[in-house]
């Protein structure tokens, strides 16, 4: 797989504002990417760069091998989806599918070929002659994306597409959007706010901070080796104790955890070394033993404070001994599970491969 987008050493400044600092990333050939962050943090202006709407204040733009300094957003080979949508409710939406087209020297039939391609892609078949106006918010995203998609760009850059949606109808639209993605094969970026959304359709994530990418990686790998505190607080939920670390043997460290105890980990998990200051475990890495005969490698005693029930899961808030903040424990809520009640006192199994040692 080769690099259909290379950022090197990007920065952008409005006035004294420092929007983009210095980012580099490649951006692969036929990849799901995802520019992950909280508001503010620089991941629209960068997609902004790369679709020609935002001119650098330094660095290099490269799409296909080719330098985008002085290249219209017209000219470049990717197509951008506005959060708004940018739909014209004057017109029909086989007009606004076809409204990319009009500079192509295409008869009226291989137009209208071209458009129901376009609406057969995004499940509009048959939408032609529907008014803009009469839409739906998925119907008109659907739109958005068929009119983007009918030149068939090397790269769909999309603006936080879902924002606008139900939760419900959110969730069906990622699936077909990345359903969508393999079917034509060509590269979407994404940027979202939205840590769940960005795990569930990419490839690969940018996660970034104050103009930065603090990490890029799998979401399998965001989410079990982020590499700070910043990144691990932000993906997902994550419990943080006070730790202290020393070397144990080679490729292994020692970490003593108030609460917990000591523990052996391996240097995998300790992206910060031994000047690691917090241990880090997910609610879910962590389990309440519900009768005697149940086992784990390592075992807290703790008390329920708080319950918050979410159907499929219930999340404890549980005090233990020696830990300042309560810990999170997740839980699934299967059929038979025992229900456990406010000021219950619980064993909680957890294992030393479920940590991560961060500074």
């Amino acid at each position: 797989m080769k690099p259909i987008i290379d950022l090197i050493n990007v920065d952008k400044s409005f006035g004294d504002v420092k929007a983009l600092k210095g980012v580099s990333a490649q951006i692969m050939e036929g990849e799901f990417f995802s520019l992950l962050g909280p508001s503010g943090c620089g991941k629209t202006t960068l997609l902004r760069t790369i679709a020609g709407f935002e001119d650098l204040t330094g660095g290099v733009v490269l799409i296909d091998g080719k330098d985008m300094e002085g290249v219209l957003p017209n000219n470049r080979p990717a197509n951008m989806v506005f959060q708004s949508y940018a739909i014209f409710p004057h017109l029909n939406v086989g007009e606004n599918v076809a409204f990319g087209l009009r500079r192509k020297q295409l008869s009226l039939s291989e137009k209208s070929e071209k458009v129901k391609e376009a609406l057969d892609m995004v499940g509009l078949e048959g939408y032609e002659n529907r008014a803009a106006h009469t839409l739906s918010g998925g119907q008109r995203q659907r739109v958005a994306l068929a009119r983007a998609l009918i030149l068939r760009p090397r790269v769909l850059l999309l603006d936080e597409p879902l924002s606008a949606l139900d939760k419900k109808l959110r969730e069906q639209m990622q699936t077909e959007l990345r359903r969508l993605q393999r079917q034509v094969g060509i590269t979407f970026i994404l940027v979202t706010h939205d840590q769940e959304e960005a795990l569930i359709m990419s490839d690969r994530i940018a996660v970034m901070f104050d103009g930065q990418i603090a990490q890029l990686d799998s979401p399998f790998d965001l989410y079990t080796r982020p590499k700070n505190r910043e990144v691990a607080n932000f993906i997902g939920i994550m419990n943080f104790l006070p730790g202290s670390a020393s070397q144990a043997k080679k490729g292994f460290l020692d970490v003593t955890v108030p609460g917990l105890g000591e523990i052996t980990i391996s240097e995998d998990q300790a992206p910060a070394g031994v000047n690691g200051t917090q241990v880090g475990i997910r609610p879910e890495m962590l389990t309440i033993l519900l009768d005697a005969e149940q086992t784990s490698d390592r075992e807290t005693p703790g008390k329920v404070l708080e319950i918050d029930y979410y159907g499929d899961m219930s999340y404890y808030s549980v005090a233990v001994e020696g830990v300042t903040d309560p810990l999170s424990v997740s839980m699934r809520n299967t059929a038979g599970r025992k229900a456990l009640n406010k000021d219950d006192k619980i064993r909680i199994g957890w294992s030393s491969e479920s940590l991560i040692l961060l500074d």
